[in-house]
């Protein structure tokens, strides 16, 4: 699938020592992804699903409709929608020895040139973010909690 890319685009990548395979599945399946990104998905991705993420110690939720899945390899969403559409794009590739190098793109920002610019910064730290949660988790079990810790002062109190 042939896709646009227009500036800016925000990049992160990390090699993970895990097998393409097992970082896949990382990524598409929430029972995994849980443990580094968002608190809550409404599903697996597959091509053509939509599917719902919540960050809920920052009562933030975002839609996700999965516009391709090459398994093992590629992954592209769009979220934000449909007031702030974006791009989302990881690519999964073996280094030769049983590791992985995950490259992310995020790009098809709106809005004027310093709130476009803006969300490609935030964008490239949250990724860098999420990609190293999901190398502590991945290769050694560890929940960093890099997603909540980031700003403390946005969480929300905990409903009981």
């Amino acid at each position: 699938m042939a896709t646009t890319i227009r500036p800016p685009v925000a990049k992160a990548q990390m090699v993970i020592r895990r097998p393409p395979e097992k970082v896949f599945e990382a990524f598409v399946d929430p029972a995994m992804t849980t443990h580094f990104w968002f608190t809550h998905s409404s599903g697996r991705l597959a091509t053509g699903k939509k599917i719902r993420w919540d960050w809920e110690m920052y009562g933030v939720s975002t839609t996700v409709e999965v516009k391709a899945i090459e398994e093992n390899h590629r992954i592209l969403i769009e979220w934000n929608g449909p007031d702030n559409p974006s791009l989302v794009e990881w690519q999964f590739e073996s280094t030769g020895d049983g590791h992985t190098l995950v490259k992310v793109r995020n790009w098809r920002f709106e809005g004027g040139p310093d709130t476009i610019v803006g969300e490609a910064l935030d964008s490239t730290g949250g990724f860098s973010f999420v990609l190293a949660g999901a190398k502590a988790f991945l290769e050694h079990g560890i929940e960093l909690n890099l997603i909540s810790d980031h700003d403390p002062a946005a969480l929300k109190a905990p409903t009981s």
